[in-house]
């Protein structure tokens, strides 16, 4: 529970977040933007083959209506009326991919992860049939041809999948990513369910044509998807339709953001020019280019970072998007062991003080901006026996803060704006020494909102704004009640760059590791492993047969 006080008056907005790992439902004053309650679910990954990622929709759904009804029991024990709930808006992870049947309700297939590799041989064989240097779809989607987003996801559905390819067949079948599965369902499902998106999430599908704000068939028909299965695409604050069951029953669904978009709101980033980056399972920066499409020379996506309202003007973002940040935590948690929760990676990232050379290249899903390397895999460099868990647990978070500082030096060449700061969000923000990490290796502060939930929130302020409910103006007074922390680089600008010429050094190894080969090939997983498996297992080994992995002398 965020607030224990038992009389809150005035409007409250609720905020639906499903992310990669966790489903949440938390509440706010319209007024004040305080957290009044929260409640979270933790969800699984699966991963069924190597570069894999599934999860199961039917546990995302349920998820949902349990944080939902969590939450609404918390608010009644704090005696506030749930009935002040005037609105709810829905943030979601992006291109995880969904296709199921509008008769039975029923998913064809696990939702295919937005972090998920096994359409690469897809990407490169889609390649060949573009001619000559002209990317069509980069000039219509502002997105590379990339594993990474939901066209080819649903593609491989489609080929891979009997009783989905049945249905498209026999028009029962229904795509969408995760804010459709959610409002389809919440808003009745199979009785009366609202089929549609936001053009945040449509903007990540490689269907969509971020200029005319449509599907567009010539893309649709390069990636042989039927238009007839895509959801109706809607602006990012409209009421969409009403909850269907549940304590809310009735109330509008009437936000809807993609993730990295919502927290472009949440920390009010409406000026052109004005950034933040978000730290989760992936690390996510995105700046706002107001009403321009600018398209980057440097390996950054051009996608829509908002519509709030039917009638008002679409806004774009330039985006640099890194697949690991906070899961390579929980891949040290789960994988290695080297720590029992993710805090603690924190505890001992600090007394080890520095990395003492050690590098970590956490490409287990390839790299995404700004190389877009599929073939890329993981690695850490300059080992030595001096070597221990914590100089790994080092090199870990600061892994996360040159992939930044990337793509910050990418968006300072494409946007011609020299950043005076960075604005951050994220469950890894808690983190001090991350956090201090980034404005080193930056050499600009950072600035951290003491609000942790900025994409619930910003999905909760495009709800309440919606034309019909009114309860939130979007006004930088709404949030005059959150803090900003400053926090400042603390080492001299050599010292970062050569910190930061090392770390590039690092990263050319990491390129080029594997070659694509069909995702049914028995041998595709064994052999695709050998790089990242065989290097990081043997190293450690040696690190443990020397007892410096647990930093005994």
């Amino acid at each position: 529970m965020a607030a224990s006080r038992k009389s809150v008056v005035g409007p409250l907005v609720g905020a639906l977040v499903q992310g990669t790992t966790s489903s949440r439902f938390l509440v706010f004053h319209s007024k004040t933007a305080e957290l009044l309650s929260h409640h979270q679910v933790e969800l699984t990954q699966e991963f069924p083959k190597e570069g894999w990622v599934e999860q199961d929709p039917k546990a995302i759904i349920q998820s949902a209506y349990e944080c939902i009804e969590r939450t609404c029991a918390e608010l009644n024990d704090l005696n506030i009326d749930v009935s002040n709930i005037k609105a709810i808006g829905v943030s979601n992870q992006r291109e995880t991919t969904v296709v199921w049947d509008r008769f039975t309700g029923e998913a064809f297939y696990s939702a295919v992860a937005w972090l998920d590799l096994r359409t690469q041989s897809t990407v490169e064989n889609l390649s060949k049939k573009i001619p000559g240097n002209n990317n069509f779809v980069k000039s219509k989607t502002g997105l590379p041809l990339s594993t990474y987003f939901s066209a080819v996801k649903l593609r491989w559905i489609l080929d891979n999948v009997e009783p989905a390819q049945k249905a498209v067949e026999e028009g029962r079948a229904l795509f969408g990513t995760v804010d459709s599965w959610l409002i389809w369902n919440l808003t009745g499902g199979v009785n009366g369910g609202i089929h549609c998106t936001d053009v945040t999430n449509a903007s990540r599908t490689m269907l969509f044509n971020i200029h005319s704000l449509e599907w567009d068939k010539d893309l649709c028909n390069f990636f042989e998807i039927p238009m007839n299965i895509l959801p109706n695409v809607c602006s990012s604050s409209e009421i969409y339709g009403k909850m269907k069951a549940g304590a809310l029953e009735g109330i509008p669904i009437s936000g809807c953001l993609g993730d990295q978009s919502a927290a472009l709101v949440g920390q009010m980033c409406f000026q052109e020019g004005q950034a933040k980056n978000t730290y989760g399972t992936g690390c996510f920066l995105l700046c706002n280019t107001g009403h321009k499409c600018i398209f980057s020379d440097h390996g950054l996506l051009t996608t829509v970072a908002y519509k709030l309202g039917r009638d008002k003007p679409v806004c774009y973002a330039l985006e640099g998007s890194v697949a690991i940040a906070g899961a390579v935590i929980r891949w040290l948690r789960d994988n290695l062991g080297i720590i029992e929760t993710s805090e603690e990676i924190e505890i001992l990232a600090k007394e080890a003080g520095t990395s003492y050379g050690c590098y970590f290249i956490p490409a287990f899903s390839g790299l995404y901006a700004p190389y877009w390397d599929p073939s890329a895999r993981g690695i850490i460099c300059g080992l030595t026996q001096f070597t221990n868990k914590s100089h790994i647990a080092f090199a870990a978070l600061e892994a996360v803060c040159f992939q930044t500082r990337e793509i910050l030096d990418a968006m300072n060449r494409d946007c011609g704006i020299l950043f005076s700061h960075l604005q951050v969000d994220g469950k890894m923000t808690k983190n001090k020494v991350l956090m201090q990490l980034q404005a080193d290796i930056l050499h600009i502060p950072v600035i951290k909102s003491t609000m942790p939930e900025i994409t619930a929130l910003g999905a909760a302020m495009a709800a309440g704004a919606a034309e019909g409910v009114g309860v939130w103006s979007l006004k930088p007074e709404d949030l005059s009640t959150i803090l900003m922390e400053r926090i400042e680089p603390q080492i001299k600008t050599t010292e970062s760059e050569i910190r930061y010429s090392t770390w590039k050094k690092a990263m050319m190894k990491s390129m080029g590791w594997i070659t694509a080969q069909s995702p049914e090939s028995d041998n595709s997983a064994v052999f695709s492993t050998l790089p990242l498996g065989f290097f990081i297992v043997s190293s450690l080994m040696i690190l443990i047969g020397a007892r410096y992995i647990s930093g005994i002398p």
